[in-house]
Parts: structure tokens; C-alpha cells; sequence
């Protein structure tokens, strides 16, 4: 084989080589998933678990920035930060959306948070402005980035599950707004008896209240939510018991939820129940009445673009005294993603502030489809 046509061949390889690398290259880029990174993390939110009384103007802003890598034209950045239990949506200049330079760099404002959460949209994707669980990648979220702030973040209870008529609950932790109040749960408060019944107490003590709440691990979808309650006549003015099913997306205005509220919201001379289809502001969406010293079961039966509610004088066995019962209509939400939660919390509204440790004692839940 001459020397020139070993060389001539070699050069042909190389050429071939170099291409099947090029294209290899530009194959894997293009088919490469879009990721998003944080490249300055803010610091971490410092505020006392106990505080109460915060709002917006108490929330300290800072800088954020990251790059992205494989975005489309038109896709941009959402940015998130977890305080109190809740992902608030951090606009920029009044905007839900921070833009993304031509090098893929990234820059935005965000309240101080535990955590901040940066999400890779589509063009179309709405946001929502506030919720307990940041959505994965799907339905116009490309790509997320989850970090931890900077610095020491305050130390907050673990949740613990437990098993309470033959299902799993999860325990709410740390400072979580409840109707407006901003409460500090501990699991603690939250336990069964030998016989099965839940306990959820209120402790502590005058400007250091802690409070209990439970969320069913699974969605059960339409049928009938069942609580049978001992008398709760002994709460205070300002302690609060709700059942309710919602999906922790949205504001307290803003919110899609079934309640059956029990508590006086601060006022000795209020009723001292509320079925409520969220938002609570629709006055089609409201029904308010008082019952007397006793144990009771609560109830709603979730249909189609109607829910029914009812209240019936102990066990809610069949032939039970009815108390109150009302179908709503209006603004149904659906069940998809809706939870059932039983929650007893501070209300810091009212006119009466709380004085003592309340407890309350549910002895089943029940799920009919």
C-alpha cells in the first residue's frame, strides 16, 4: 500500500470522525433537557416562629440570580420563596415573570424565605400567587431549582404521621396562616387514645400558643366527609376548629375549599357555626347558626356542582336529630387534589384573646363514596 494512499485514507477518517463528533455533539445539546440554576442564593428568613402579627411590609426583600440552559424563545423564570408552611409567588415591578437574557442569565427580586424556587415556564404558564407545594415538571413547567437560604434558618419541629380511623395523617409544623392568623403548630399536639379517637390541643402559654392540624395523606374525591365530634362547647372565644377539604393553592381570598368551621372568631356573642364553599366573601357561599352544649357529627356530601352539609345531634347514626342542613351551588370546586384537613388554631383577630390551653377530641372520621 503506497504512502500516499495511506494518507489519503487517514485524512478521510479524520474528516468522518470529526463529523460523526460534531453532529453527536449537536445531537446531545438539542436533545439535552432544559435546567435552571441558582448562581446567588438570598438569605434565609430570621423571623421568631411565635410572631403573629406579620404582614407584607414585614417581609425583607433581596436579590436572586441563576442562568438557564436549553429555554425556548418566550419562555421565562417564576420565582418562589417559602415562608410560614406557603410558597409566595415573588413578582418583579408588579409582574409574576423575570426574563431571560440572550446568555441565559437570570436576575429577580424575592421576599426572604426558608427556601426560594426558581421555575423554567412556558409563555402561557400562570402562576399561582400562593401554595403549599411547588408543581413539577409537566403542564407548562419546563424545569425547577429548589435551594435553601443562606445562613442559620430557625430550628422548626419535624411532622410525624399517625393513623386515625383506618387512615394515614401527616402533622402541620412550624408558623402556618390560618384564616388570616398566623399560628405556630407543633406535633405535639396532635395524638389518639387507646380507643382511637384524635386529639388536637391548643398549649403554651399568652404570646406563645401552639396549635395542631392534620392533613390526610390522600385525595378520596366525591362522596361523604363524616367528623363525629365531642362537645366542643368549651372552646374559647378565640379558639378555632375547621374540617375542611382543600388542595393548599391560593390565598385566604382567593382560596377553593368545603368548611365546617366551629369557634366564635374572638366574639362571645357570635354563632358558633360556618359551612363555607371558599371564597367566603360570596354571600351564596356562606351559612352561619348556632348550636347548643353537645356532641355533634358534621358532615358535607360533595356531588357534582353541589355539596350538601349537615349537622345532626350525636353519632350521626340514621334517625339522628338533624340540626342544620344546606346545599350549596354555587362555586363548587372539584375534589381533584383536595385533601381533608382538621385543624384547631388561634384565631388573633378578635376581640377576646385566648387565656387557656383548649382541647377538642374527635372520635372518627368517616368516608362514604
Amino acid at each position: 500500500m503506497s504512502r500516499p494512499y495511506i494518507v489519503a485514507h487517514t485524512a478521510r477518517l479524520s474528516v468522518l470522525l470529526m463529523y460523526f463528533v460534531l453532529t453527536g455533539c449537536h445531537s446531545s445539546s438539542r436533545n439535552s433537557a432544559p435546567t435552571v440554576v441558582f448562581s446567588k442564593v438570598a438569605a434565609a428568613y430570621q423571623e421568631s416562629p411565635y410572631k403573629t402579627d406579620i404582614t407584607e411590609r414585614d417581609y425583607k426583600t433581596d436579590i436572586v440570580d441563576g442562568r438557564v440552559t436549553g429555554a425556548r424563545p418566550g419562555q421565562r423564570i417564576v420565582l418562589y420563596a417559602k415562608t410560614d408552611g406557603r410558597w409566595g409567588l415573588c413578582q418583579q415591578s408588579g409582574q409574576p415573570f423575570t426574563n431571560i437574557e440572550s446568555d441565559g442569565r437570570w436576575k429577580g427580586s424575592v421576599h426572604l424565605g426558608l427556601q426560594y424556587g426558581a421555575l423554567l415556564v412556558d409563555p402561557t404558564y400562570d402562576p399561582h400567587e400562593q401554595t403549599e407545594s411547588l408543581p413539577i415538571v409537566g403542564n407548562g413547567v419546563v424545569a425547577l431549582a429548589v435551594v435553601n437560604g443562606e445562613g442559620r434558618a430557625p430550628v422548626l419541629p419535624s411532622a410525624k404521621i399517625l393513623n386515625f380511623s383506618g387512615y394515614e395523617w401527616t402533622t402541620s409544623a412550624g408558623p402556618i396562616f390560618r384564616a388570616g392568623s398566623r399560628n405556630f403548630f407543633d406535633p405535639a399536639n396532635v395524638w389518639t387514645d387507646e380507643r382511637g379517637a384524635l386529639h388536637l390541643r391548643i398549649s403554651g402559654s399568652p404570646g406563645k400558643w401552639s396549635a395542631a392540624e392534620v392533613k390526610l395523606t390522600r385525595c378520596l374525591g366525591y362522596g361523604t366527609y363524616r367528623f363525629q365530634l365531642r362537645d366542643v362547647s368549651h372552646l374559647e372565644p378565640s379558639a378555632l376548629l375547621t374540617l375542611i377539604a382543600w388542595d393548599g393553592v391560593g390565598s385566604e381570598s382567593t382560596r377553593r375549599e368545603l368548611d365546617v368551621e366551629l369557634g366564635r372568631w374572638g366574639y362571645l356573642e357570635n354563632t358558633n357555626v360556618n359551612y363555607v364553599v371558599q371564597p367566603y366573601y360570596v354571600p351564596a357561599n356562606f351559612v352561619a347558626f348556632r348550636v347548643p352544649t353537645g356532641a355533634y357529627t358534621h358532615s358535607f356530601r360533595w356531588e357534582p356542582g353541589l355539596v350538601t352539609f349537615s349537622t345532626v345531634a350525636g353519632s350521626g347514626n340514621t334517625g339522628a336529630r338533624v340540626i342544620n342542613r344546606h346545599v350549596f351551588t354555587s362555586g363548587v370546586p372539584s375534589p381533584e387534589g383536595k385533601s381533608v384537613r382538621i385543624g384547631l388554631y388561634v384565631f388573633y383577630k378578635g376581640k377576646i384573646p385566648l387565656k387557656n390551653e383548649n382541647e377538642v377530641i374527635i372520635d372518627r372520621f368517616e368516608y362514604l363514596p
